[in-house]
């Protein structure tokens, strides 16, 4: 009787796996970009489910700065106890270590949680221009090699990357011209001094209402619900064609496996939510919702891509 006594003791004493005690305290999720922005806006969104269903509070910690490497370095270097968590995207850990030396590894020094959402690009042109399809666009621009450019919010973005792949898979020659953000080369698009640009689907289809600028295509592979009738760039002839924005949660790297287990499946539970959905699509995203293992897939395969493209478009972060 005593020894059970003793065994029992003993067991009592042992610690209790991560996830019998997670989360026992407040989630911090750093955002490495401003406050306001696509990135905060979903990241918030989410974080209110999670807290409903784990009765803890999720708290935002925007930290900007570095196109991003601030927040997502700060991450890295955390303890690995599911207590702080990242939201990144594609520019953090899938194109930025092809333009510049990080000072993290975005696949050694993270454990990836889950795919959170994508987000479409719309390729909108000129009014001015007379094209109506990215047919009529690709055989305008070869018409006119070197005398057609395109719009972007600046050197190394996604829409910037999207137009560069824009240009190899149509075999056109196009000049880019960088603007501090899209919106302000919306006068230029509209009055015709630019040609053409690869916004975010929210923004763009607020300019095509606004009769600023039509709409030709997606940069998705798929159509979109946002979007329906608007084509992809692959069915309207550009076979392969694909640029998307992706949004996902990371731990550190030593994160341990049942917590990243934990709150993979507790974040695909929160995404299928009806009401989150609907915010999700007033951000233009898509709600995932994938395994660790598929984000990782996704990661090493953006990264791969953007990578090609930036070497054959010989891009340089100034």
């Amino acid at each position: 009787m005593n020894a059970l006594r003793l065994l029992f003791a003993l067991l009592l004493a042992l610690p209790l796996p991560a996830l019998a005690q997670y989360p026992a305290r407040a989630v911090h999720v750093v955002v490495p970009f401003p406050a306001g922005g696509p990135t905060d806006i979903l990241t918030r969104a989410l974080g209110q489910k999670l807290s409903e269903r784990w009765g803890q509070p999720v708290v935002v910690d925007n930290k900007p700065g570095a196109g991003g490497a601030i927040g997502s370095e700060f991450v890295a270097k955390a303890p690995a106890d599911g207590y702080t968590l990242l939201m990144a995207t594609s520019s953090t850990h899938s194109i930025g270590p092809a333009l510049q030396k990080l000072p993290y590894d975005p696949l050694r020094d993270f454990a990836p949680i889950s795919q959170v959402s994508n987000a479409t690009n719309v390729l909108v042109v000129s009014p001015k221009l007379g094209v109506t399809s990215v047919k009529e666009l690709i055989a305008l621009a070869k018409a006119k090699p070197g005398q057609l450019n395109f719009a972007s919010s600046g050197v190394g973005t996604i829409p910037h990357l999207t137009g560069e792949l824009f240009k190899l898979k149509a075999g056109v020659d196009i000049q880019h011209v960088p603007y501090k953000g899209t919106g302000l080369s919306i006068p230029d698009l509209a009055n015709g001094q630019v040609a053409m640009l690869f916004d975010s689907i929210v923004t763009a289809l607020n300019y095509v209402k606004a009769g600023n600028v039509r709409a030709l295509a997606i940069s998705s592979p798929r159509r979109t619900p946002l979007a329906p009738d608007l084509p992809t760039m692959a069915e309207s002839g550009l076979p392969g064609f694909e640029s998307e924005t992706w949004f996902g949660l990371f731990g550190p790297a030593a994160t341990p496996k049942d917590i990243v287990a934990r709150v993979s499946a507790d974040t695909a539970s929160a995404l299928k939510a009806p009401d989150l959905r609907e915010r999700f699509a007033a951000a233009g995203a898509e709600p995932v919702g994938s395994t660790p293992e598929q984000f990782l897939e996704r990661v090493r395969a953006d990264a791969a891509r953007w990578a090609e493209i930036i070497k054959a478009a010989n891009i340089k972060v100034q």
